[in-house]
């Protein structure tokens, strides 16, 4: 599927405030982290907390965001519940491309005033 998001015409908000909101959650080094773990394999929030070094609600909070834009899935394994990427190839593909954008911007993105690494200082 193609999604063009052409700024000038009103039938594009649509798509594109869908496209930011999926952006958000991609927008959190912890959530990026996570979808990392995920990507090898299916993980219960014990294991994330433990392979991250995190607070088990703060685990839990990325998870529970992440799951809500649809990027991960759950399923009950007795008391716990296991979390797996929904669309593992679509993840994997979009965090490649991203990849390739930072390699060719040189990073430029992290000197951004409103969302670089010095706006978070």
């Amino acid at each position: 599927m193609t999604m063009t998001l052409e700024i000038a015409d009103p039938s594009a908000e649509e798509p594109l405030t869908a496209a930011a909101c999926l952006f958000h959650g991609f927008s959190d080094r912890s959530r990026l982290v996570i979808l990392q773990h995920l990507l090898l394999g299916e993980h219960r929030v014990v294991e994330l907390t433990e392979h991250l070094g995190l607070a088990q609600s703060t685990v839990s909070k990325h998870l529970a965001c992440l799951k809500d834009c649809g990027l991960v899935t759950s399923r009950p394994q007795g008391r716990a519940s296991v979390f797996s990427v929904t669309h593992p190839e679509a993840t994997t593909k979009l965090l490649a491309a991203a990849e390739t954008l930072l390699d060719l911007t040189g990073f430029a993105v992290t000197l951004c005033p409103n969302h670089g690494v010095s706006a978070h200082d």
